[in-house]
């Protein structure tokens, strides 16, 4: 790392000068960070999200050591700041592919610090999923099995990379794995990834056929958010008749 690379200390600093009791308070009542709940233990400092992302920006030169460290911090914003920096090293057109090979390890590897639907949400997107385009996406299929719902949550998200380039037959094979899933989150993201596919692709079509009527409601109903009313009706009807 080179003297003046930036540092994770630096990038706490530069938060510090941002931190507001108002926006800690926002973050406490948004997050559910009860007993038992997704968020319990975590910690926010008060800093906007829109400047955390600013802050990303700019600390893009951050070293992999050092977002590992950023990663450590148990402020969230500070984990934030992480995993936006290696999305944006990530999709950055000058970025190696051995630098590229490394954050996607990293993201792997400090899973156990990317522990909020947040976190997860920035770096599946622009890190895992991307590098697994034209590669083996067995990773993906172990992390839908994993104990740990962020992984699980991981594992969904990151096929949209796959999405846009209208490869659809993970999600629908991840999705199968965690229709069953007993997580309110992980059918929400289930759900948003099933609406990214075309409504007229047959093997999505076949999939709410076979499944619809017993998929968990947040999941069949977010992935039906774009159909026309009439047959996102004809779904919602075979859960409810499965219900009954």
């Amino acid at each position: 790392m080179s003297a003046d690379a930036p540092t994770a200390d630096a990038f706490k600093a530069h938060l510090e000068t941002l931190q507001s009791d108002a926006e800690r308070e926002k973050y406490n009542r948004y997050f559910k960070m009860g007993e038992g709940e997704y968020g319990e233990g975590d910690v926010f400092m008060g800093v906007r999200m829109g400047h955390v992302f600013e802050a990303a920006e700019a600390f893009l030169d951050m070293d992999p050591a050092e977002i590992e460290l950023l990663l450590e911090s148990g402020i969230h914003e500070h984990r934030a700041g992480a995993v936006s920096i290696m999305a944006r090293q990530y999709k950055r057109k000058g970025t190696t592919p051995e630098r590229r090979d490394v954050l996607h390890e990293l993201y792997l590897r400090r899973h156990d610090r990317i522990n909020n639907w947040d976190l997860v949400d920035l770096g599946a997107w622009h890190v895992v999923g991307p590098h697994l385009v034209d590669k083996p996406r067995d990773l993906l299929y172990r992390l839908s099995r994993s104990p740990n719902m962020w992984e699980r949550r991981t594992a969904i998200l990151a096929t949209f990379a796959f999405i846009k380039r209208k490869d659809y037959a993970d999600t629908l094979a991840i999705a199968d794995i965690l229709r069953t899933d007993p997580e309110d989150l992980i059918h929400k993201a289930t759900g948003w990834m099933l609406r990214c596919i075309p409504q007229d692709d047959p093997a999505l079509i076949a999939f709410l056929d076979a499944h619809a009527a017993t998929m968990p409601r947040a999941l069949l109903r977010a992935a039906l958010e774009k159909f026309p009313k009439d047959r996102r009706a004809h779904y919602m009807a075979l859960g409810k008749q499965a219900r009954a």
